[in-house]
């Protein structure tokens, strides 16, 4: 079907090209060379108009392609022993501002608004417990139990505002950064909120 349209287009631009060969010749005859003029200008903005269509159709229809490939790399695995007595959900607004002075005069201005989501797991990891054995009496006694710690923490970022200057712009660091401080600052409100 598309290759039909495209031959149908050339066959128009060829045919208004003969049309015009043979206004060109009938007028040349009579030697009225302002109409020939004219027609020429016509024949060549139609001709112009038709190509200028044909090409932005062209460019215009061409197929978005995206090509996505992932690879899953165990990086590794180990046997833990830990148990989960509360789970927290928080949301942290962290709002990062830093500014600079360009020639120590003018001052340049970058700011992030994020919100962060975060899950974090507050429990008891076995390994940090002291265990006492007696085999003559088949005995085990626990002799220290420490305090619940934070096992997991899962976060989402959602940036509300990003604002930056010319002269102050965000590198390809800064918002790992950014993500990393949101991250640090949910945990240490956790640590101050009613989690055991």
């Amino acid at each position: 079907m598309k290759k039909f349209k495209t031959i149908l287009w050339v066959l128009t631009g060829f045919l208004i090209l003969i049309l015009g060969l043979v206004v060109f010749q009938t007028t040349n005859s009579k030697g009225n060379s302002t109409l020939i003029t004219v027609l020429m200008l016509l024949k060549g903005l139609v001709l112009g108009g038709i190509i200028a269509f044909l090409t932005s159709k062209k460019l215009t229809s061409s197929a978005l392609v995206i090509s996505e490939s992932t690879h899953t790399i165990a990086e590794s695995t180990r046997k833990v022993f830990e148990v989960v007595t509360a789970e927290g959900h928080f949301n942290e607004i962290y709002n990062h501002e830093e500014t600079t002075k360009l020639f120590n005069f003018i001052p340049s201005k970058k700011k992030a608004l994020v919100i962060v989501q975060a899950k974090l797991l507050v429990g008891y990891n076995f390994d940090k417990f002291k265990w006492k054995s007696n085999d003559d009496l088949k005995t085990i006694k626990l002799v220290h139990f420490p305090e619940p710690e934070i096992l997991s923490t899962e976060t989402d970022y959602k940036y509300y505002n990003i604002e930056e200057q010319f002269f102050n712009l965000f590198s390809k660091d800064d918002l790992p950064n950014i993500q990393q401080n949101g991250k640090k600052q949910v945990i240490e409100s956790t640590k101050k909120s009613h989690l055991p």
